[in-house]
């Protein structure tokens, strides 16, 4: 499994969890969020607001794992906020995971260990500008699920 956080402005480091470990509460909580993602949004924002938006993966709605979010991350949205399935309003998931497999996945990998160098290679080539046109693009697909009342939407984008 792979992990990724982007902003318009930045990407965190990749987190690959090895081959039979279960991302509960607390490996998440753990292996990402301290671990990976504090730091790099520490130093990544310095003082400047933003707010984490995750999918909700059982250990990412977790109880201790809100708990520990809204200690770290004190705009974190919450599950009144954002929708439990939402992959079209996921920017990873309607944007960033296929470029990766794109570049990563071109050719048939002999091991685990070739994959993870061709996923961090393409990871690096992601630019900041195609960041930020990934992320502006989120308002235009909010606006469409609104329009669709939360039913799909992907015809009219």
């Amino acid at each position: 499994m792979v992990w990724a956080g982007i902003t318009a402005t930045g990407k965190t480091p990749l987190v690959f969890v090895e081959r039979g470990v279960k991302i509960n509460a607390q490996v998440y909580q753990e292996r990402i969020l301290r671990d990976v993602l504090h730091p790099w949004a520490r130093h990544h924002f310095k003082n400047q607001p933003w707010t984490l938006q995750q999918d909700w993966a059982p250990a990412h709605s977790a109880r201790s794992t809100m708990a520990l979010c809204k200690e770290l991350f004190p705009a974190v949205w919450d599950k009144d906020v954002w929708p439990s399935n939402s992959p079209d309003l996921n920017p990873l998931d309607y944007s960033v995971w296929s470029i990766l497999e794109t570049k990563a996945c071109a050719t048939q990998h002999a091991s685990v260990d070739s994959l993870k160098k061709a996923l961090k290679k393409a990871w690096a080539e992601i630019t900041v500008d195609e960041l930020a046109c990934i992320v502006k693009n989120f308002p235009k697909r909010l606006r469409a699920c609104i329009s669709a009342q939360g039913g799909h939407f992907e015809n009219v984008l």
